[in-house]
């Protein structure tokens, strides 16, 4: 039987929503594989919306499951409909949506406060001993809610990879281990059932990133 996964999305959009090409290496991996997917998006505010040519906020607001939507072909649920009963596995994409959206990572790192509906939902996986994938900036969530499991986000010796020190640092200052992985790898945390890896966190060319998620969702696939 298919695998039943659920993936959760950001929004549309690498500055204020879910990183487009992450989006659509996991999906085709997921197609790849043979999964079921059903996908999920909070139905609240953007914590603001960029322009992607200007890469400055403007003035508009938008609506996470609405901007999601557009990556889900409109064939999407809102996160409260969500039943871990009825999936197999968690998949969340990356894009800056998953630290402004899903939490509050961007302004406040370490010390952010996680959307209870995302919170929720992690923790209901994980106490059903389902596997959740993250990639890119995901992993920062299972460093929130998980302390003392173990998440990769690059590898902090990769000079494409800049951001990683600092974030692998705020990681272990959670409680967690950060492991470094290069970006065509996955890490797999077994004892809690994560699997990540750092997609866009490495400015890699574009077939890296999606050979590295296919290696996450197949390894998340392998523990459902």
């Amino acid at each position: 039987m298919s695998k039943r996964v659920a993936v959760v999305l950001a929004g549309c959009g690498v500055l204020d929503g879910s990183e487009i090409h992450e989006v659509s290496a996991t999906l085709v991996h997921l197609s790849r594989q043979g999964a079921s997917v059903k996908i999920f998006a909070p139905n609240i505010d953007q914590m603001h919306v960029v322009d992607h040519v200007k890469g400055a906020p403007t003035e508009d607001r938008r609506n996470v499951l609405v901007e999601s939507a557009r990556l889900a072909r409109g064939d999407i649920q809102d996160l409260s409909e969500l039943s871990v009963q009825d999936l197999d596995a968690l998949i969340f994409p990356g894009g800056f949506g998953v630290a402004k959206n899903l939490c509050t990572w961007a302004v406040q790192g370490k010390d952010c406060l996680v959307n209870e509906q995302v919170k929720a939902v992690l923790q209901a996986f994980h106490s059903e001993e389902k596997p959740i994938g993250l990639c890119c900036i995901s992993p920062v969530l299972a460093a929130k809610i998980f302390p003392g499991c173990e998440v990769t986000v690059g590898h902090d010796k990769d000079e494409r990879c800049p951001d990683v020190p600092d974030t692998a640092k705020a990681i272990t200052e959670l409680g967690c281990k950060h492991i470094c992985k290069n970006v065509s790898e996955a890490h797999v945390d077994e004892k809690n059932k994560i699997v990540t890896t750092c997609a866009f966190m490495c400015k890699a060319p574009l077939h890296e990133i999606f050979d590295g998620i296919g290696v996450m969702v197949q390894e998340t696939l392998k523990l459902a």
